[in-house]
């Protein structure tokens, strides 16, 4: 069976079920819409948050990112899972004893205030937004792939898909799909690291064979072996860090606190029956994503030895060293149909080179007849669907690493669409501007504006500012630096008053989104100039996607000093924030 039938089989089987179990399990009330009823089991529910969770950007993008920036990209690993460790202590227990919708609801009534409900939902669209956007670009990869088209095309058809299970069955649909989703991603991204890690080292766990010595009787380890490979061609050493250290503390920190602020994470413990409950699917959250991200560092190391490999099949510099562009394999050919990989024969001979920017390897490059790296384009964000077929894996393997990547961007997707449409919906319209409008009308509107939601991503999906993974961690410094001081300070600080919080969001929220957008090169003011994204203009060296962490900073100082100059909460509020944290008491729902 050909490898386009057989992915059309797996992945379109996967659809299937998935849309079945969201027309089974469509929402009937707005409690369902929202929050599946709050009757999901702790376990189901820490699969569905483990899927929600693992998104493009950790299935498609986040091993891509690795296999290019090597020991760098450790901090997405550690950042992305510690904050759940700040969630399970910190937000999720009380948050869920509150027994709210939404996390916007909570801060309205926290700070008793419409207007902080307001902003709250700004800064909740802002983050979800462009979190989607990232997710839309991993849609656009996997389907291009999929369907063997340009991504722009992937893109659409990937918007269809989405448009269908998600505004159908809302949160409880979503749920339960994302259980099967889970089964599916999981499932595909660690079959395929089982073979190629037995095919590189002889070890069936890639946990260990990223660790140990190739199998091609050489005794050099892998990561000596990639270190070499990648040095002798002049670019850095895979394992040596090449950021400076408080840029990497800063986006770790900026990662952490984005994930304990996100709403679309945090509404998944809303939908659980009891507080209890809440802390024991974090804790099953965490076993469910460890799965994939232990795996994640050994699929990105070996998905670049493979791409070195592919291209690289002599020494140096020799005539035989370079493939031929005539002997290009097929998933070569394939991923260049969809725009996401491309090369140039730039010296004229036939063959592809591709080398790094090192100035040391330029003068050999020179000698050799080379005239620039001939790789002008290759998207980190095909590596993991790639790497199968650079392997030479079974046909049906690598269709279900498409449906699991598929299934990782669908899900999340999902999930951010739902906190945007709710709070757009339950926050703004029923909460503020409409509040005697009937559930059918709430859920209504919820759907249009998930639908609307749905086409703006996708259209800022088509040229987003960045890889997924690096659209993703802006995301997360947009919601370290808004909403979780506020929640913070909501849950932990009797002090903490409406104007405070207000302009503590809006410090952090605007300070944070001024400084992306000026070194991402979309700010500009007339009679100035840009400047360009690289670390030597960052401000002490700290990049726009670790800049959440200042911004979160920010927003605790104004706060905190607003706070103090101005009235404190009434006493009613401050027996809220007492009782929310004592066992046994506080609302209950």
């Amino acid at each position: 069976m050909s490898l386009q039938l057989m992915t059309y089989l797996v992945v379109g089987a996967t659809f299937a079920l998935y849309i079945l179990i969201a027309v089974k399990s469509r929402a009937a009330t707005t409690g369902e819409f929202y929050v599946a009823g709050k009757g999901v089991p702790p376990v189901l529910n820490g699969m569905a948050t483990g899927a929600d969770w693992m998104s493009a950007a950790s299935f498609i993008s986040m091993a891509g990112l690795i296999a290019f920036k090597g020991y760098d990209a450790s901090v997405y690993l550690m950042g992305w899972t510690g904050g759940y460790c700040l969630l399970a202590m910190l937000l999720a227990p009380y948050l869920r004893k509150y027994g709210k919708f939404t996390v916007p609801e909570f801060i309205g009534d926290r700070y008793y205030s419409h207007t902080a409900r307001v902003v709250a939902v700004i800064c909740l669209i802002t983050a979800s937004l462009t979190y989607v956007i990232g997710q839309m670009k991993g849609i656009g990869v996997a389907f291009s792939r999929f369907l063997e088209v340009d991504f722009s095309v992937g893109l659409v058809a990937g918007m269809v898909i989405v448009f269908i299970y998600a505004v159908l069955g809302g949160m409880k649909g979503v749920t339960y799909t994302q259980i099967a989703q889970y089964c599916v991603l999981i499932f595909a991204y660690t079959v395929p690291a089982v073979f190629i890690s037995l095919q590189l080292t002889g070890n069936p766990l890639p946990q260990i064979g990223l660790g140990s010595t190739m199998a091609d009787g050489s005794n050099m380890y892998l990561l000596d072996k990639l270190d070499k490979i990648l040095v002798d061609l002049g670019f850095a050493a895979y394992t040596v860090q090449k950021g400076t250290t408080i840029n990497m503390f800063l986006l770790t920190l900026s990662l952490m606190i984005g994930t304990a602020g996100l709403p679309h994470v945090i509404i998944r413990f809303f939908t659980v029956p009891t507080v209890k409950d809440a802390r024991s699917s974090v804790g099953w959250a965490l076993v469910f994503i460890a799965i994939l991200y232990t795996t994640a560092p050994a699929v990105g190391a070996m998905a670049r030895l493979n791409l070195m490999n592919t291209i690289q099949i002599g020494p140096v510099g020799s005539p035989e060293g370079n493939i031929k562009i005539s002997d290009v394999p097929s998933w070569f050919i394939n991923w260049e149909k969809t725009g996401l990989l491309k090369h140039e024969d730039k010296n004229g001979d036939g063959r592809i080179q591709y080398y790094g920017p090192s100035k040391e390897f330029a003068a050999k490059a020179e000698s050799f007849g080379w005239k620039g790296n001939e790789m002008i384009k290759v998207d980190r964000d095909i590596m993991v669907l790639a790497n199968p077929e650079i392997a030479k894996l079974p046909n049906w393997v690598i269709a279900l690493v498409a449906a699991g990547g598929i299934a990782a961007a669908l899900s999340t997707a999902a999930g951010l669409l739902l906190a945007i449409s709710s709070s757009i919906s339950h926050d703004l319209l029923k909460g503020i501007f409409a509040p005697g409008i009937s559930d059918k009308t709430e859920l209504m509107a919820s759907r249009i504006a998930m639908a609307g939601s749905i086409l703006v991503a996708g259209y800022l999906g088509l040229n987003p500012p960045g890889f997924a993974a690096q659209v993703v961690a802006l995301a997360f410094g947009l919601a370290a630096s808004s909403i979780f001081p506020a929640l913070m300070m909501g849950i932990f600080s009797k002090r903490a008053n409406n104007a405070g919080a207000v302009l503590g969001m809006l410090a952090g929220l605007g300070s944070t989104l001024v400084y992306i957008f000026w070194y991402k090169g979309w700010f500009f003011i007339k009679g100035t100039e840009m400047l360009a994204n690289t670390p030597d203009n960052w401000l002490f060296g700290i990049s726009p996607e670790a800049f959440g962490a200042v911004g979160a900073l920010i927003n605790f100082v104004v706060a905190m000093i607003v706070s103090n100059m101005t009235a404190p909460p009434p006493e009613h509020i401050q027996h809220l924030v007492e009782d929310i944290r004592v066992p046994g008491t506080g609302r209950r729902s």
